[in-house]
């Protein structure tokens, strides 16, 4: 899977997703670019658009997106490293156009 990390992500984390392309919105050359263009740039290029950037949803309108998202309630590396198992598995059962909000413990 392709996986898109927003800039609000520690791109350490990209350590816990062996098996998948990983890259971050700044590699892409897309640093600073606001959620709702970021999102249109990475569909057609990236399967997973990860964030934890708690306002998306309400902040852009996500109908017709084909871009599955996961927003992860933290973006402290600590914590998401604690809740890798948990981040996998939200990874895997993932469904393309899906946004789902994940609960780091």
């Amino acid at each position: 899977m392709k996986i898109l990390l927003d800039e609000c992500v520690p791109w350490p984390m990209h350590r816990l997703l062996a098996g998948h392309e990983c890259c971050t919105a700044q590699q892409q050359g897309w640093g600073g670019i606001k959620n709702g263009q970021l999102l249109h740039l990475a569909e057609g290029k990236f399967d997973l658009f990860i964030t934890s950037d708690q306002n998306l949803c309400y902040q852009q309108n996500l109908t017709g997106r084909t871009i599955a998202i996961l927003e992860l309630s933290t973006n402290k590396l600590r914590r998401i490293e604690a809740a890798a198992n948990l981040i996998q598995t939200a990874i895997t059962s993932i469904k393309p156009a899906e946004f789902r909000q994940l609960e780091i413990p």
